[in-house]
């Protein structure tokens, strides 16, 4: 039976612009950094504390997907918190967090204009 998510993929331009700020923007860890064939690396991050990974990697014909929404949420704990410490280290924000009916939200980008849902 499935029993977890293992990775995501994000789509990824330049995948060097990528692994600095996944690793120093928002503190994963690599996995894995190896050549998968002679244009990408297979590069796998693991989040801190959480067993799915993220995989900076574009599945070839899918390059139209790099600076999308992705369809993917990150918790934390404390989001004001968070999002003050992101936003110091660099990281774009389109505002501060919104409280709604569901929970607080708010949406960042990654070094390649994917956008994400950050949320408490």
């Amino acid at each position: 039976m499935i029993k977890q998510i293992k990775f995501v993929s994000i789509p990824v331009a330049d995948q060097s612009r990528a692994l600095d700020f996944y690793t120093e923007k928002l503190g994963f860890t690599i996995i894995t950094d190896q050549p998968f064939d002679e244009k990408q690396r297979w590069i796998e991050l693991r989040v801190p504390k959480a067993e799915t990974r993220v995989v900076l990697f574009t599945a070839e014909g899918e390059e139209k997907r790099i600076g999308t929404m992705m369809n993917m949420s990150y918790a934390c704990d404390d989001i004001e918190k968070t999002y003050e410490e992101l936003k110091a280290r660099g990281v774009e924000f389109e505002g501060p967090p919104e409280k709604q009916p569901w929970g607080t939200y708010a949406m960042f980008k990654d070094s390649e204009g994917n956008r994400f849902v950050l949320a408490s």
